[in-house]
């Protein structure tokens, strides 16, 4: 599995999926400064890294559940990733919104979701995982049993951590941050010297505060 990560961090570092900036961070949605921008659906236009990608994600899934009826997606980032999962495993695909729809029907699922149905949520990437519990627990208002969550990436915040441990919510996920940077290191798309403020960056992201102004762009980051 370490393996795995290596390779998925390094093929997203390849297509710009994820950069890195320390000199010139980058302006989450959320208001905080960061000197990484993640944006998993270029993985989309790559066909063989979008394979590798799905087949990952069907592999940690096998692994670490039994008796899966359903694969979830969390809209709107890991749509195509988790219904590419779904197709693969021959399993039954819905996916989660953020909100209710704001017409028609009112839906906060959309597909046809089975009372019962053991599900596995696929989402793109963690942050402080709260966008992504927050589908767990509209899953679980629907009488699902979510059996878990798989994501493409994490930073791998404390915060996330606790929050989908008090959740009762288990997380597999292809690769994370720290692996992230050292692949970005030995790679060459960051210097020796920056290594120490991108693990910091990590520790407090809510308080850390670029050198410089933040890139435009950057406020498609929204996964939160």
């Amino acid at each position: 599995m370490e393996k795995m990560e290596k390779i998925v961090a390094q093929r997203l570092l390849d297509i710009k999926a994820i950069q890195l900036n320390v000199e010139q961070p980058y302006t989450w949605a959320s208001g905080w400064r960061s000197p990484i921008y993640c944006d998993t659906r270029k993985v989309l236009s790559y066909p063989d890294i979008r394979k590798l990608v799905y087949e990952g994600l069907q592999h940690l899934i096998e692994q670490n559940f039994e008796d899966i009826s359903y694969i979830a997606g969390v809209a709107t980032g890991a749509i195509a990733h988790g219904a590419l999962v779904a197709e693969a495993m021959h399993k039954p695909f819905v996916y989660v919104r953020a909100a209710p729809k704001g017409h028609g029907l009112s839906n906060s699922i959309e597909g046809v979701l089975s009372q019962g149905a053991r599900v596995v949520v696929v989402e793109d990437l963690i942050s402080t995982g709260g966008s992504s519990l927050q589908a767990v627990e509209t899953l679980r208002k629907a009488g699902a049993e979510v059996l878990g969550l798989t994501a493409i990436f994490s930073y791998n915040f404390n915060s996330a951590r606790r929050n989908f441990e008090n959740a009762n919510c288990v997380l597999y996920t292809l690769t994370n941050y720290i692996t992230l940077i050292e692949e970005a290191l030995q790679c060459g798309y960051i210097k020796p010297v920056e290594m120490e403020t991108l693990e910091q960056w990590r520790e407090t992201p809510d308080k850390w505060n670029g050198k410089q102004e933040a890139v435009a762009g950057g406020s498609k980051q929204t996964r939160l």
